[in-house]
């Protein structure tokens, strides 16, 4: 049962997701912005953004951890979230943001791969 006494919904991702907010930077075609991420996992991760992006649209996303380490990973945009919605004080609230698939990692030599990037392949 979930929290509010209803049936759990059967859970379709396989993998960890860390429901932590942080700062995040956005290389596009068109340069770099500053977003907020959501929700990661080692295959994706949504992020809040000022502004929409383009589906299929390549991104690179940096954000650091609190020993100052930054981790960059390339990204695809799936899909985009637009909301509207009524804040308390009676005035309208918007946010905007956009799915994205994790493709690759940026490896540096200096720095050993993340744990949660690093997969055992089986070959056959």
């Amino acid at each position: 049962m979930d929290k509010s006494g209803g049936q759990a919904v059967d859970e379709r991702r396989r993998s960890l997701r860390f429901d932590k907010v942080f700062t995040v930077h956005l290389g596009t075609p068109q340069g770099v912005t500053r977003g907020v991420g959501r929700n990661i996992s080692a295959q994706g991760m949504f992020v809040e953004t000022r502004e929409p992006m383009p589906l299929g649209e390549r991104v690179s996303v940096t954000f650091s951890g609190q020993d100052g380490t930054e981790i960059t990973c390339f990204c695809e945009v799936r899909y985009q979230v637009a909301l509207s919605y009524g804040k308390k004080d009676g005035n309208e609230g918007f946010s905007r943001g956009i799915g994205l698939r994790i493709v690759a990692y940026d490896v540096r030599e200096d720095q050993p791969p993340p744990a949660f990037a690093v997969r055992e392949r089986v070959l056959h």
